[in-house]
């Protein structure tokens, strides 16, 4: 497994990083043990959690997914790079959420004690919170990390010119800034491409996508004529209704179809052939894999083993997923 800087910062990562937001609801503590078991084992030595996780859960289940993690981390921490989120709703006060001072040092807290650690390598803002001014957000992020509870900071699924504008404000009051963006990206969902992704690279910004396969869409392992499959991501709890509206639609199947025809030329099975599509793209320094089975990493372990693909080959995905390119931001 190949390591990368994190944007600018002196850290390096793997080039995958393990998403856990299957842990404790799609997954059980077993097998999210064997699918970290599987990941470090391949090379991942980046994990990815965020304190609302696990996916399709409600408030009886948040903080799951960071137990799960700490508990398989005791005796081996320091031989992974963590990384966690705040934002969503962890309770039933009006202040359990968003991106206010309080909420992000009650949060860090939260997330520390269940992951069993005195500090995460990167904390992010699981969303944009309307309500709070950035700059008492990007303080407040400041102070997370000046007191040693994290060492970067980062966000997830803001828009570009609200990452264009922290950087701005973190200038002008001398504070420290984002170093890393969690934005959905993939071959059926280009649209970043446009202004975040480019952005990212002038300022050297980390880039770690999620959803490369599209939810599992991209394997092509699914019949758009029967209903998504009972255990998969397309049904499961609160998240299966989100992401059918993402991905299950005629349009993506076509295209799948478009794809698979160009991966069976090329010897690639699909999976492989996405994620190294997402590799291509050198603003991209990590996708984040998920799994609900130790064995479906194997073919992103396999895309990261062979890199880049050949010039020739992204450009007739490139062609294929053209229109992608356009898709609203907020599908």
């Amino acid at each position: 497994m190949h390591h990368t800087k994190l944007g600018r910062t002196g850290l390096r990562v793997s080039k995958l990083c393990l998403g856990t937001m299957t842990f404790g609801l799609q997954c059980d503590v077993a097998q999210s043990h064997a699918i970290m078991d599987e990941a470090a084992a391949g090379g991942i030595d980046f994990f990815d959690a965020a304190d609302v996780y696990p996916l399709g859960g409600g408030h009886n289940t948040a903080g799951r997914t960071e137990q799960i993690v700490g508990d398989w981390l005791r005796g081996k921490r320091h031989q992974f790079i963590v990384a966690t989120k705040c934002v969503g709703q962890m309770g039933p006060k009006p202040w359990d959420l968003g991106m206010s001072r309080k909420h992000i040092l009650d949060a860090i807290e939260a997330s520390l004690k269940r992951l069993g650690t005195d500090y995460v390598d990167l904390y992010q803002l699981h969303g944009y919170d309307q309500h709070t001014p950035i700059d008492e957000a990007l303080e407040a992020l400041d102070t997370v990390v000046r007191s040693g509870k994290a060492r970067y900071a980062g966000v997830s699924n803001w828009p570009a010119y609200k990452v264009a504008r922290a950087l701005g404000r973190s200038e002008v009051k001398n504070i420290g800034r984002i170093e890393s963006v969690q934005p959905r990206y993939n071959l059926l969902f280009r649209s970043f491409e446009r202004d975040l992704l480019p952005l990212c690279a002038e300022e050297a910004i980390a880039v770690i996508p999620y959803n490369p396969l599209a939810g599992g869409l991209l394997t092509g392992k699914h019949d758009r004529k029967a209903p998504p499959p009972e255990g998969s991501r397309f049904q499961l709890g609160t998240a299966g209704a989100r992401y059918q509206a993402r991905y299950w639609h005629d349009r993506e199947f076509e295209t799948i179809d478009a794809l698979s025809q160009v991966a069976a030329a090329a010897g690639l099975n699909m999976a492989t052939l996405a994620m190294r599509w997402v590799l291509s793209n050198p603003a991209i320094t990590a996708p984040i894999v998920g799994a609900s089975r130790p064995e479906q990493l194997a073919d992103s372990l396999a895309a990261a083993e062979k890199g880049a693909l050949p010039g020739d080959l992204k450009t007739k995905l490139d062609e294929i997923t053209h229109g992608w390119r356009a898709v609203d931001a907020d599908r």
